[in-house]
């Protein structure tokens, strides 16, 4: 019999993690925790809902506290100390969370927690991320739903991954995909992108989409152009984080060839405009050509230099921790 001194045995771990971010839901965390429930115990399988509340001033985080305390087997709470964002809040539940598989989701209850199974399905077939389309979206045409499919066309041209719907929160993971994974910005919406730049198996799956029934959305024009902002970084990051001097040099380069063709400019009116044209009026200084030439010439040294001093944090950010410069999948060797 174990002793009042012994430790209690660690809890085991649930397969199944459900994130939620929260920011002013009072009028949908309750119902939204009771359809959560209904589902997941129809699954089987062992599970955890993380809420986390992004700063909430509407009385979501006293009735985060009373799910908690009505049902503590399974639900986790998160308070925030102030609004960080979405992705933020995101990263947080990621960080609590203990389950083998990922299922983050909005709590506006616009995502339909009956499609957590057929998720979780689509994983089984031997993909690493599902991620979901709200192919019948339940939004304002003109606000939500145009800049959405605009943004989305681009992030595809973009980043190569042929996806329909970035945007949707509603999204499944295997755990192994997210290891190291840390969140800015709005780049919540692009772990897809990064899973395949990886080697994951990524799968899209139609799923069901609400019309908001309690609370006011969060979400405007605005954040299309974060999204787009974004996008620009982490293509950047995909293809010259091991290399920045490639994209700094060749735009250094391009920078000094324009300043010698505007010094070339120079030479002609010097020389060879007046003789070719007639005009003995025209002179060199009355161009803007000076001017371009040590503006481009500037530019382009300081874009090389900038280009070396990234090449310095790049090779620093590895070294000091540990990292390698490629992705390893399987080794095979014999017994030596």
């Amino acid at each position: 019999m174990p002793t009042p001194n012994e430790a209690d045995p660690p809890a085991p771990m649930p397969h199944l993690s459900i994130l939620i971010p929260v920011y002013n839901e009072a009028g949908n965390v309750v119902e939204l925790h009771r359809e959560l429930d209904v589902v997941l115990r129809g699954l089987g399988q062992s599970y955890e809902m993380i809420f986390v509340d992004d700063g909430s001033t509407d009385g979501t985080a006293a009735l985060l506290s009373a799910i908690q305390d009505s049902d503590p087997d399974h639900v986790r709470v998160a308070f925030l100390r102030r609004n960080c964002g979405q992705t933020a809040a995101l990263s947080a539940a990621l960080d609590l969370s203990r389950g083998s598989i990922l299922i983050p989701m909005d709590g506006d209850r616009q995502n339909d927690p009956a499609d957590i199974p057929r998720l979780i399905a689509k994983l089984d077939e031997g993909f690493d991320v599902v991620s979901g389309w709200r192919k019948r979206r339940q939004d304002r045409l003109i606000t939500r739903k145009v800049p959405s499919w605009l943004a989305n066309r681009l992030v595809a041209r973009i980043s190569g991954v042929t996806l329909n719907d970035f945007g949707c929160t509603m999204k499944a993971y295997r755990r192994r995909v997210l290891e190291g994974v840390r969140l800015y910005g709005e780049m919540h919406r692009f772990i897809p992108i990064f899973a395949h730049w990886q080697g994951a198996k990524v799968a899209e799956l139609e799923v069901n989409h609400r019309a908001r029934t309690a609370g006011k959305t969060k979400y405007g024009l605005g954040r299309t152009f974060n999204v787009v902002l974004d996008l620009i970084l982490i293509r950047f990051f995909q293809r010259y984080a091991q290399r920045p001097i490639h994209l700094f040099g060749r735009i250094g380069l391009w920078s000094i060839l324009l300043s010698f063709l505007s010094f070339a400019g120079m030479l002609y009116f010097k020389f060879l405009h007046g003789p070719l044209t007639g005009d003995r009026h025209k002179d060199f200084v009355e161009t803007p050509l000076p001017l371009l030439a040590i503006m481009f010439f500037l530019g382009g040294v300081q874009s090389i230099l900038m280009g070396v001093l990234a090449e310095m944090i790049m090779r620093t950010y590895y070294e000091s921790q540990s990292k390698t410069t490629y992705l390893l999948g399987e080794v095979r060797q014999g017994p030596h």
